[in-house]
């Protein structure tokens, strides 16, 4: 077995068990953390270092960092995928909401590199992989907090990627689209506490109904795909800045380079086409 090891945040299903399974699969040791440890059993019994881990905890995420470095001295990879959508018109959004938004998307990750950097630098050696989305790049109407918190998440690992290339420490970020996972549960859930204004009837008829941006949708990517991208972020000496993953992340990552009004009629013809 090889002597690497990578924490994975956010393994209670879909994109993080996918990629727990793809490191086991490579020899890694594997840290497969989540909120609730009855989530991840299965992970324990594949082989997994399993643990739980709230990343709104600076003394949590650090108590985890804390446990590898003790068990295994190193930490060669830290993939930040636990993260959620808060979907809603911005309007509707209170502040308490979209600070939440922030605190688990953005500065989760944050405080979790924090703790695994001064470990990498000792090391001159490991990769951060931070899980976005193709929102990170394009911002749809009804998006707009979710959208926010992955459009700075891709600003962070672009200016911490040209500061940690002095110490032989790798920035990755993987940009999915739709993945056939319960995401959507968690949105609709988030979704159920807004208080709605009826001027946006329209987009949250849109959101609930996820057709095209959905688990379901027949665009959408098995979690084994992004898992592969990470995996593949991981072990490359020297990889990718960006994994967009899945057609449909590609042609949306393309239309992002369209002008601002192109782009904007375009939503407003899928907003007309929807209500």
């Amino acid at each position: 077995m090889s002597n690497r090891t990578v924490l994975i945040t956010g393994c209670s299903s879909g994109i993080g068990r996918a990629a727990a399974y793809a490191f086991l699969d490579e020899e890694w040791h594997v840290y497969a953390t989540a909120r609730n440890p009855a989530d991840i059993e299965t992970l324990g019994e594949a082989g997994c270092n399993i643990g739980t881990i709230n990343v709104r905890d600076t003394d949590d995420v650090a108590r985890v960092i804390d446990r590898i470095i003790e068990e295994e001295g190193r930490l060669d990879a830290l993939v930040n995928n636990a993260g959620y959508g808060q979907h809603g018109p911005l309007e509707d959004i209170n502040d308490e909401l979209f600070e939440k938004q922030f605190d688990v998307n953005v500065f989760g990750p944050h405080r979790l590199i924090r703790e695994a950097l001064p470990h990498m630098r000792e090391r001159e050696d490991g990769t951060i992989i931070n899980v976005s989305s193709v929102a990170g790049r394009i911002a749809a109407p009804g998006m707009g907090a979710y959208s926010a918190s992955k459009h700075a998440i891709e600003g962070y690992s672009d200016s911490l990627r040209r500061e940690l290339e002095p110490f032989g420490i790798d920035v990755s970020v993987v940009q999915p689209g739709p993945v056939k996972t319960s995401f959507r549960d968690r949105v609709d859930d988030e979704l159920g506490r807004l208080d709605r204004t009826d001027a946006y009837d329209d987009l949250y008829e849109f959101q609930e109904d996820a057709t095209l941006i959905g688990g379901d949708s027949p665009i959408a990517v098995h979690p084994a795909g992004v898992a592969e991208a990470i995996v593949e972020a991981a072990v490359t000496p020297d990889p990718e800045p960006r994994y967009v993953v899945g057609r449909a992340a590609q042609l949306l990552v393309y239309a992002s380079y369209l002008p601002d009004r192109i782009e904007d009629q375009v939503f407003e013809a899928i907003r007309r086409f929807s209500s």
